[in-house]
C-alpha cells in the first residue's frame, strides 16, 4: 500500500501529513508534529499513556490507524492550556500532587478531561472507572482521583463545564 495525505485537525490547527500504512495516531503526533505529550507505553491500548481525545472521545492512540482517521479532530495535551494557562484539570494535577513521574500524567489529563465534559459533578467511583483504562505505576490514583474531583468542583464554581 502506498503512503497517503490525511488532514486532521490537530489542537484547533488543521494539519496535513503523509502516513505510511499502519502508522498509528501517536505515531504521527509524535514523529511527524512533534506532539510529545501523549507516551508510548505499551503499545497495546491498555495503559492509556497514549490517551488523545479523538472527535472529544478518549482513546488509545497507539491503536488509532491515522489513514481511518482522515478529517477527525484531534486534541493533545498541547492543545489543553488557553493563552499560556493550565486549565482546571491541569492546575489540580500539580497543585493536589497528582504526578510522580509524569508517565501518565497526559492520558489521565485527557481523560479526566472527557469526563468533566461528559459528566461535570461525576462521584468517587465514576472517576474511578474513568480512568480504569489507564495505569499509573507512581502515584497510587488517590492524589489523581482527588485532582479531577477538585478540578471538578473548580470548573463549577468558575460556571465553566466544558
Amino acid at each position: 500500500m502506498a503512503s497517503r495525505i490525511v488532514s486532521l485537525t490537530v489542537n484547533d490547527r488543521e494539519e496535513e501529513l503523509i502516513a505510511k500504512p499502519g502508522t498509528s495516531l501517536l505515531g504521527a503526533l509524535r514523529e511527524n508534529l512533534g506532539l510529545t505529550a501523549a507516551k508510548r507505553g505499551c503499545a497495546q491500548g491498555a495503559c492509556g499513556s497514549c490517551t488523545v481525545l479523538l472527535d472529544a472521545r478518549p482513546v488509545p492512540a497507539c491503536l488509532v490507524p491515522v489513514e481511518t482517521v482522515d478529517g477527525a479532530d484531534v486534541r493533545t495535551l498541547e492543545g489543553v492550556a488557553a493563552d499560556g494557562e493550565l486549565d482546571e484539570v491541569q492546575s489540580a494535577f500539580l497543585e493536589d500532587f497528582a504526578t510522580q513521574c509524569g508517565f501518565c500524567t497526559a492520558g489521565m489529563i485527557m481523560t479526566a478531561e472527557a469526563l468533566l465534559v461528559d459528566n461535570p459533578q461525576p462521584t468517587r467511583d465514576e472517576v474511578i472507572e474513568a480512568i480504569s483504562g489507564n495505569v499509573c505505576r507512581c502515584t497510587g490514583y488517590e492524589p489523581i482521583v482527588a485532582a479531577i474531583l477538585d478540578a471538578a468542583q473548580r470548573r463549577r464554581a468558575s460556571g465553566r463545564t466544558a
